[in-house]
């Protein structure tokens, strides 16, 4: 290896510690990547990288309509009336509500494919119920966190589009790829977080927690109608792609769409501003494009560091040799940088924008390594007592998040070996 490789190593070590403590994300992976150009007498593809993932039309258009219309969903409520009806069947199933809830959370988190904000809004209901029925609060707050891998399945989630970008697919067609996977880690975490609350005698419950935890005394009201306007850009993609052709059309599309339908819907019912509305859209569009968008092109600016330095070609010809690497670096590497910096995105997007394009000369599929990386660095964060769901749910709950983290960590261990053994 050459010196300017091992510069680039050290600078990954500098880069990961910098988002162990919590430095800025875009600022990091943008700083270490314009480095490492600057050193490789590259300066300008950095600047280019910065440039070409700016207008990358397909992601842009997927995830911010996405975050428009997620910022809509909660403006208008319908999120929380989502929430209620999902949650009201389930109050008296004792120690299954462990179970159920990560079960609930885990389609809710389709609709509301923010980790943080779904917990927040699923969390707030789910965890005082579960605690009044004899589950202690540990318990409670990882049967949510378990089911903040949900967007999996969200169409609107970033990793979604970026791997369906770069392997040439449809974004439903590679949610489709790895449906099965994710429905397996589903799996694993809703039984396993239930086997190890049983071990814990985490269903024998703790009064003095109960009354500590109160649900929201607001004066919401649910409605039955806009709770499922939530899922109408869904219902629309699914059908669209699988039973009705006349209906199929993008994501962009079909999340414009929703809102139109939600807008009409919650004017009819409770006179919804319409410049309100608007505004809450396009503000998610801009927070969509600010936060999600800014890792991915400050991932791409990284990614053209590590290959200004040669460290990349090294790597993909060391992968070359042996796909097995390529397995557990694409798996184990996400999820530790998840578990670690407390975000599955920024190692993923990195990995995903330096490793991945090269999968087929190394005897591996794109989109089943990007894949990969995106299940296992989105469990990485389930098991993070760092990550921002993660301290929104333990607050909730008022438990250590360290309690909470020894309920995922097993059934999230088990999740991403199953996904490094089977997936690729």
């Amino acid at each position: 290896m050459s010196l300017l490789e091992w510069f680039a190593i050290a600078v990954i070590f500098v880069t990961v510690y910098a988002l162990i403590k919590r430095v800025e994300t875009r600022l990091v992976l943008f700083t270490a990547g314009f480095v490492l150009c600057l050193v490789a007498m590259e300066p300008m593809k950095a600047l280019n990288s910065f440039a070409s993932s700016m207008t990358k039309g397909s992601l842009i258009m997927a995830i911010c309509s996405s975050m428009g219309f997620a910022y809509i969903a909660a403006f208008t409520k319908c999120d929380r009336s989502l929430v209620h009806y999902l949650a009201a069947p389930i109050r008296g199933l004792g120690v299954f509500l462990l179970p159920v809830c990560t079960a609930v959370t885990f389609m809710i988190n389709i609709a509301i494919p923010s980790a943080a904000g779904c917990s927040a809004a699923v969390g707030s209901t789910l965890i005082p119920v579960m605690l009044r029925a004899g589950i202690k609060p540990a318990a409670a707050a990882a049967a949510v966190m378990g089911g903040t891998i949900g967007s999996y399945f969200s169409p609107g989630t970033s990793h979604n589009a970026f791997v369906a970008n770069m392997s040439g697919m449809e974004v439903m067609d590679f949610i489709a790829f790895h449906g099965p996977w994710s429905l397996a880690c589903g799996a694993f975490m809703v039984f396993g977080i239930m086997a190890v609350a049983l071990v814990l005698g985490d269903h024998k419950g703790d009064k003095s927690a109960v009354a500590q935890v109160k649900e929201s005394s607001d004066d919401f009201k649910p409605n039955a109608i806009k709770a499922l306007l939530t899922l109408v850009p869904i219902v629309i993609l699914v059908c669209g792609n699988v039973w009705i052709p006349a209906m199929k059309m993008g994501v962009a599309q079909a999340m414009v769409l929703g809102a139109v339908i939600t807008l009409l819907v919650s004017y009819a019912i409770d006179r919804t501003s319409p410049q309100e509305f608007s505004k809450s859209f396009f503000n998610g569009m801009g927070k969509a494009y600010a936060d999600v968008m800014g890792i991915i092109i400050a991932a791409g600016v990284f990614a053209a560091g590590l290959q200004a330095s040669g460290l990349i070609a090294s790597f993909v010809d060391l992968l070359k040799n042996s796909n097995e690497i390529a397995r557990w670096g694409g798996s184990l590497g996400p999820w530790m940088m998840g578990v670690i910096t407390g975000s599955g995105d920024a190692a993923t997007m990195a990995f995903n924008e330096a490793v991945t394009p090269h999968a087929k000369e190394f005897g591996m599929q794109t989109h089943a390594l990007g894949a990969l990386a995106f299940l296992t660095g989105a469990l990485g964060r389930t098991s993070s007592p760092i990550a921002g769901a993660m301290v929104i749910v333990s607050g909730i709950a008022m438990v250590s998040p360290m309690e909470v983290v020894k309920r995922t960590a097993l059934p999230v261990f088990a999740a991403v070996i199953f996904l490094a053994l089977f997936m690729v």
